[in-house]
Order: C-alpha cells, then structure tokens, then sequence
C-alpha cells in the first residue's frame, strides 16, 4: 500500500489507516476478541501501517486488544490513542472532559502498558477541555515528548483558534475531525488552517459510520448501544432522504466497477495528499475492500462531476446531537 506522510512532520503511515473502535465500542455488543485480532492483523498484512484507539473506548479494552495484535509488529506499525476524558476506572464509565495535566500523564502510563510499546506514537487530545488551557495540555505532552514516552502530538475535533494556539508551543502532526463526502464543514476554516501550518488531518468515520458503503437503509435496525440510534442523521426519515448520495455513489462505482465504499474512499484521498482516512470495520471481506481502494485513482474530471452532483444534494440531519457537537470544541 501506498504511504502518505501527515502534514509536515516525519510520520509517515499507510495510505489508509484502520480505526479500532468499533471492535470493542460504539456500534453495539464487542467483536469476539480472537476473531478482531484477526481481523488487525490481517490488516498489517496487507500494508496497513496506521492503527487508531483510545482509552475510552471500551473503556480500555480497545487499547488492550490493539496491543495485543499488534505486539508482534513493533516497530512496523503506527499506533495512535487519546487522552482526554474523566473516566472512573472502578466502574469503567466516562463523563466530561480531562485534559488536567496529571490526567494526561496517567492516561499516557496506563495506555504505553496496554498498548505493550515504549512509547505512544501519536497522542492525541480526544475533546477540547474548556476548563484547561490549550497551551497547557501542549506543555504537557511537549514534556512527555522530551521524556520519550510520546512521540507526537495531535488534537481531535478542534477548532482553528486551538491548533493555532496548540501549534505554537508544540508542533501539532495530525488533527482528527470526521471527514467525508457528507460531512465537509472543516473545508470552510479548518483544512485551510492545517494546510497553512502542515498539519496532517486523519479523518474518521470516512463511510459515514457505514451509510456510504451502501449497506445501510431506512428499514437497517441498529443494535442496542449502537451510537446510530440516537444520531439525527440515522434517523430512518434521514436515511430515506439520503439515499441521493449514495445513488450518486453507486453511478460512479458502476463505472469504475467497484463498490460505493471505494469510491467515498477514494473521494477523501483524492482532497489533499496529507489526509489519511481511518475506516473501521470488524469483518475482513469489508477491510479488503476498502484496503484496495488504494489503487483507485478518481480523475480531475470525476472529481469534478462529483463535485457537481454533490453539490445539488442536501444531506438531512445533523451528525451529532446538540450536547455532542458542544463537546467537539469547534
């Protein structure tokens, strides 16, 4: 697979990364362990480099199934966790934000022992802390980065005026934000502001938490603890009213002959060179899909008509509920 590097930092990862979380939290009951080791080594090989968790999701047990797999490939993977919430670890259930800097340095012990390496890759800030100040949280894994346990430092979700500030005491190599041809705010202020500073972006939820694979419509019921059943763009009047851009997608895909998956896929890595998506999946059939869509190369003038197909249609419902967009720090 081809690599592509984040922004202007020397990380370099594959093309396409794959984010973990759905294996153990978000889309309903946990995969069945041996079967999602399967699933991320089988990822590694076939060329994936670039592997995405976090603490919280799980909570833990995503970070320890991830190092679990991937403890035989040290040194041939990327992997990147966050910090960032309160979680109580007696009972396993977040609520807010932390990015207090004694969080930070917990969050960063804990993770390098589950993750089973000596120091975490990148490191990213999960949510905006309001309570804490940017330039605080970039203090403290600038320290960490000193001492050797954090390689770099990334930021999820936050707004322009934070990486500014974050940016300019710790050199930020990846922003995190959802990123997709359904949800493209972040082409407004956001990705001109990374692409100013040479800062990566590693866009999750690039399929649209699975709706521009095509394999979601307005009769798909989701599993208790699926994170769609409360989302307004998952609604099934919304899914109903959506079905224009994925029969956008599906004409392209008849073209090309491949699958609406690719081709949302290819659209994101067809927008800037430096952006890295990160579909999750727990089924292998599904990562080989997306995996080949590396040597699928949109043209200028595809780009365009998608462009310009895309532009007479409106997405209905917002991605996140009013409570979660506040927490996204934008």
């Amino acid at each position: 697979m081809q690599k592509r590097r984040l922004g202007n930092s020397n990380l370099e990862v594959s093309a396409l990364g794959l984010g973990c979380m759905g294996m153990s939290f978000g889309y309903g009951p946990a995969g069945e362990k041996t079967e999602m080791i399967k699933v991320i080594r089988t990822a590694v090989e076939q060329g994936v480099t670039f592997f995405d968790t976090a603490e919280v999701y799980g909570p833990f047990t995503n970070e320890e199934l991830v190092g679990e797999a991937l403890e035989p490939f040290k040194g041939e993977v990327i992997i990147a966790t966050k910090f960032g919430f309160n979680i109580d670890r007696a009972q396993g259930k977040h609520s807010g934000v932390n990015s207090h800097p004694d969080n930070i340095r917990l969050v960063a012990e804990e993770s390098l022992k589950r993750l089973r390496v000596e120091a975490i890759d990148l490191f990213y800030q999960h949510r905006v802390d309001p309570n804490v100040p940017i330039e605080e949280v970039a203090g403290t894994v600038q320290e960490l980065i000193k001492e050797g346990k954090v390689k770099h430092f990334g930021l999820s979700e936050a707004g322009a005026s934070t990486i500014r500030k974050a940016h300019a005491v710790q050199p930020v190599t990846a922003l995190q934000s959802e990123y997709s041809l359904w949800t493209r705010q972040h082409e407004i202020e956001i990705i001109p502001t990374i692409e100013e500073l040479g800062v990566g972006l590693v866009a999750f939820s690039p399929l649209g938490k699975g709706f521009l694979a095509g394999k979601i419509d307005e009769t798909t019921k989701f599993a208790e603890g699926d994170i769609r059943n409360v989302l307004p763009r998952y609604t099934e009047e919304a899914r109903t009213a959506n079905k224009a851009l994925l029969d956008l997608l599906n004409q392209f895909a008849e073209q090309r002959n491949a699958t609406p998956a690719q081709i949302a896929l290819a659209w994101v890595l067809a927008q800037k060179p430096w952006i890295v998506p990160i579909p999750g999946t727990t089924k292998i059939h599904r990562l080989t899909e997306n995996n080949e869509v590396a040597e699928i190369q949109l043209t200028a003038k595809e780009l365009q008509e998608i462009e310009n197909a895309s532009a007479h249609i409106k997405v209905t419902g917002s991605r996140y509920t009013e409570a979660m967009e506040k927490s996204t720090g934008l």
